[in-house]
């Protein structure tokens, strides 16, 4: 009982059941609307196995549940476990969404199971269908594509952009016109797009703001490259020689947001959000992780689902992105030699990457480096707050922090509890 508390926890793919009664149910429809996921029979919301008096009967019991209760049948497997006298039912993602269980569709929160709200519940039946948001028919039909031209002349050469360069690039089709996708791209729109803010010392001092939505992606893309230029790039001058200096790698900056626009979810009213600050970029996209691709997958960079496949062909076409294969792996090699490395975090609803301004420090040893990745230039950090997010002890952290001062990486500010740390 103890190594099974140690061994697992419920969460998003297990629950603990102590009895079979109708509740289990949700959870059945959660997992094959979703990832997929086991319920073990027996055990008690501790954790504690306490077995089940008939578990052969309980079996036949939940098979009979699912089957008289979910529409459509889901696949599942049954096993009994003898020795403790619990069943494991392990529930399979479907590919007939939205499974319903009494006329509504569930999913996994965390630890509990909730009733999808109804804009999930689109999307489920359009998976269901093999079908995405953007290949839906546009509500707007009368549209203008003079941005999308101008870069198709540009990037591919194409000088007659009509109709059938639209149906070669999936955007319209002579049964049902256009396409959301296609709204997306033209000139005019309703979707949202980027906003974008530049903060000074911290988040109370603004000093540029902008949005821009309402109008193709592609705008409000290179617009937020040109606020990206005005900040994080300059020329140096040597002798008669100009060398234009990234702060931050213009192809990261680049690939964060082509990847933000494509892989977003575009029926949600909100923006990319972007935000920028001396020392790094933080870039917020609606939607987390695509069905069918787990955090690990995301973060290791092999593998990639596009949820937007006809966006990310236009993009591709265009250059912007190389659709074979994550920029997640591009923008890693960008900053193979610098100190600070990207940040991605990942929640239910939103994807977060943080590029992080260039820092080639040279001949720090391994622990250094975790502890300088630690400090910000414009904050000064306790030595309470450092150690906290470090893998070391108090005192280890200060020996570091006190030989990197002497070599003038880090400064030190204020005196006995009062000491702070900054680059």
């Amino acid at each position: 009982m103890t190594e099974r508390k140690q061994s697992m926890k419920e969460g998003k793919s297990l629950e603990w059941k102590e009895y079979v009664t109708n509740t289990f149910l949700k959870t059945v429809s959660a997992f094959a609307n979703y990832d997929g996921g086991r319920i073990l029979f027996g055990i008690d919301d501790n954790g504690e196995v306490k077995g089940l008096d008939d578990p052969k009967q309980a079996c036949l019991d939940i098979e009979n549940k699912i089957n008289d209760s979910i529409v459509p049948q889901p696949d599942y497997t049954l096993c009994v476990r003898e020795d403790e006298k619990t069943v494991c039912l392990k529930v399979k993602a479907g590919i007939s969404k939205p499974y319903l269980y009494k006329s509504k569709a569930y999913k996994r929160n965390d630890t509990s199971t909730i009733e999808v709200d109804a804009m999930e519940f689109k999307r489920l039946v359009l998976e269901g269908k093999n079908l995405n948001f953007e290949e839906l028919p546009s509500g707007m039909q009368q549209l203008t594509f003079e941005n999308l031209a101008e870069k198709m002349e540009n990037v591919l050469g194409i000088e007659k952009f009509d109709m059938d360069v639209l149906r070669t690039l999936n955007l319209y089709s002579d049964r049902f016109g256009y396409n959301n996708a296609a709204a997306v791209f033209a000139d005019k729109n309703v979707f949202p797009g980027i906003d974008i803010a530049k903060f000074g010392e911290n988040v109370n001092i603004i000093q540029k703001r902008a949005t821009y939505s309402h109008m193709s992606v592609l705008s409000a893309y290179e617009n937020a490259l040109n606020i990206y230029r005005d900040y994080y790039q300059y020329e140096k001058i040597t002798g008669s020689l100009r060398e234009k200096v990234e702060r931050i790698p213009e192809a990261a900056f680049r690939e964060a947001i082509a990847n933000a626009l494509i892989h977003r979810l575009w029926d949600v009213e909100a923006n990319v959000k972007i935000s920028m600050f001396d020392d790094r970029i933080e870039i917020v996209s609606p939607g987390g992780l695509p069905t069918g691709i787990s955090q690990q997958e995301y973060l290791s960079g092999k593998i990639s689902v596009l949820r937007n496949p006809i966006m990310a062909n236009v993009f591709y076409r265009l250059k912007i992105v190389e659709i074979f294969g994550p920029g997640i792996l591009r923008i890693l090699y960008l900053y193979e030699k610098s100190i600070r490395k990207p940040v991605f975090e990942i929640s239910e609803n939103t994807i977060k990457v943080i590029l992080p301004v260039i820092e080639n420090t040279p001949d720090m040893t391994k622990d250094e480096k975790a502890v300088y990745q630690l400090l910000s230039k414009n904050r000064l950090k306790s030595i309470s707050e450092i150690s906290a997010s470090s893998d070391f002890g108090k005192t280890k952290v200060t020996s570091i922090l006190k030989a990197l001062a002497k070599r003038g990486i880090v400064t030190i500010e204020g005196k006995g509890r009062g000491t702070k740390y900054r680059l």
